[in-house]
């Protein structure tokens, strides 16, 4: 007997804060890139380039929200739900493409460092926190379960704090006229940003792979299935996202025939799975005796057993 369970939980907010992310951010863009030019500010010039890739990777997150929420079809059953996944990885790159642009523009500025104009800069900066952090407080609480929102949010409070920076360096600029500074701290806010981004590119590329989803904990999954009446084994248990904010699982449990009720065991599997934050499961109930073919390697473990190999025919049958 097997059962199938799909829970939809949409995010409402969601659209809302990447519109005004992404209108907050371009008008930043461009006052900060026109005042970085004009004023010889190499920091900021970075900065407002990371904030014209938060532009991009929000366009990316908002779009891939929207295509995840059309409904499946005959040749995409699953959806569209990896599209999310997709502009994670994207905005990862956006990130780091950044993030080298400014380190190497850095490097030239220490070479041949050119006069910075502190004021303006550092009321440009300032824009630059506060925008930043008000885009990201427009994400709530959910993006800590959402990869893609995730994404969204790592880049702006990032840039929060490039910005952080930046205002630091123009001020200390003015006050003791260290030119270097300018080019230190775009190095630093770039490398700053590498990280960040390198570890997105990790998430993201592990999501990609089916890899299990980072806030569910497989042994507390497989414990809770093993924990139900009757149940005397699990296997062939997967789990693996299917967008960055839909956790999929597929199980068989091993019952005795005549151990109760397969329905009443099925919708308590699938009640403690959503508690654990699976709302998409497919279980299947089947007597001692059955194998997995694929068994769960662990440090320490052997894992599942493997299926025995099937017996020849005999000659001539």
């Amino acid at each position: 007997m097997a059962s199938h369970s799909h829970h939809d939980h949409p995010h409402r907010g969601a659209p809302r804060a990447f519109f005004w992310g992404v209108v907050l951010n371009s008008g930043l863009s461009g006052l900060q890139l026109a005042i970085g030019i004009g004023f010889g500010s190499l920091a900021l010039i970075g900065d407002a380039i990371h904030n014209l890739g938060d532009v991009a990777g929000l366009l990316f997150g908002w779009g891939a929200e929207r295509l995840s929420a059309r409904p499946a079809t005959a040749r995409f059953t699953y959806g569209f739900g990896r599209s999310t996944q997709l502009a994670s990885l994207m905005n990862a790159a956006l990130i780091l493409m950044a993030a080298g642009v400014v380190i190497v523009e850095g490097v030239q500025r220490l070479i041949d460092p050119v006069p910075v104009v502190s004021g303006p800069v550092a009321w440009a900066a300032a824009a630059g926190i506060v925008v930043n952090l008000l885009s990201a407080r427009l994400f709530g609480s959910g993006h800590h379960h959402d990869l893609n929102r995730r994404a969204a949010v790592v880049h702006l409070l990032t840039d929060a704090a490039v910005s952080a920076a930046v205002l630091v360096s123009a001020l200390l600029v003015g006050l003791v006229g260290w030119l270097w500074l300018d080019a230190v701290t775009a190095i630093g806010v770039g490398l700053a940003v590498a990280w960040s981004g390198w570890e997105l590119l990790g998430e993201a590329l592990s999501a990609s792979l089916d890899a299990v989803p980072r806030d569910i904990n497989l042994a507390e999954v497989e414990a809770a299935l093993r924990s139900l009446s009757g149940v005397e084994n699990v296997h062939h248990l997967h789990v693996w996202g299917m967008s960055t904010s839909r956790t999929a699982l597929t199980a068989h449990l091993v019952r005795p025939v005549g151990g109760g009720d397969d329905g009443e065991l099925l919708q308590l599997a699938q009640q403690r799975l959503a508690d654990l934050g699976i709302t998409h499961s497919t279980i299947q109930i089947e007597p001692p005796g059955g194998c997995s073919e694929t068994p769960i390697s662990r440090p320490g473990g052997a894992g599942s057993p493997s299926c025995p190999a099937p017996t020849p025919a005999p000659p001539g049958s």
